[in-house]
């Protein structure tokens, strides 16, 4: 890795660590994605992806009983079995979700890679290749990319740069501007407990474990404590 001597600065993504992968055409972008989701995974980390396809995609074709479902015209398909389970939605021509609705659709997780999305305002590492249909630079149009991953020998003033196979530097890097991510999720939920245990948990204003409420916060709606759990200013049960 080379780096310069100036540090980057990321925006605030919001309560969700979020991390784009961005790169033109052939740059290297699902390579990369798949090789921090590994190495994230390898350390602990309950990891969701988020990848931005450009053309009409297929994930239940051929003649399985839900592409059939979804032939006949069914608006939305829900796959379920013993090891994972999706819903299928038909746009119809309607606009595709945006992205801050995508996330906010995920479960809980202390990190989200994100495969595209060139224009999204999150921190991003830039993926170069020589081979990539395009060359033209991401950074230097995008503020948010905090570093630069190349098969090639690449300069930045500002920004650090990493080989491709440099995973492990990146991780590190990804830990140090947006983390720490490390147990986020564990934590929140050891927070919830905790709270629980004394009594009652309301998720509201500040604590002095900011981040485990944050991503309690983040768990709100998603866990099933009924009856245990409120909102600030719902009355408690008689």
């Amino acid at each position: 890795m080379t780096r310069s001597k100036t540090s980057h600065s990321s925006p605030a993504t919001g309560r969700v660590p979020i991390v784009g992968v961005a790169g033109w055409k052939k740059s290297g972008k699902t390579t990369l994605t798949v090789r921090l989701v590994e190495e994230f995974t390898r350390r602990g980390l309950k990891v969701a992806t988020i990848k931005h396809a450009h053309h009409a995609f297929q994930i239940d074709d051929g003649e399985t009983d839900s592409a059939r479902h979804r032939r006949a015209g069914a608006k939305q398909v829900a796959i379920v079995s013993g090891a994972r389970w999706a819903i299928v939605t038909e746009l119809d021509g309607a606009p595709e979700p945006n992205f801050e609705e995508v996330v906010a659709a995920l479960e809980p997780a202390d990190l989200v890679i994100v495969e595209g999305y060139k224009s999204a305002a999150i921190p991003k590492i830039e993926a170069r290749r020589e081979v990539s249909f395009t060359r033209r630079p991401l950074a230097d149009e995008d503020p948010n990319v905090i570093a630069i991953a190349a098969d090639h020998a690449v300069t930045h003033p500002v920004l650090p740069v990493f080989s491709l196979d440099e995973i492990v530097g990146i991780a590190d890097l990804i830990n140090a501007t947006i983390g720490p991510l490390e147990g986020r999720v564990a934590r929140a939920e050891a927070y919830v407990t905790a709270r629980l245990d004394e009594g009652e948990l309301i998720l509201t204003g500040r604590t002095e474990e900011p981040d485990a409420h944050e991503a309690a916060q983040d768990l709100q709606g998603r866990i099933e404590i009924p009856g245990r759990v409120r909102r600030a200013g719902e009355a408690a049960d008689e």
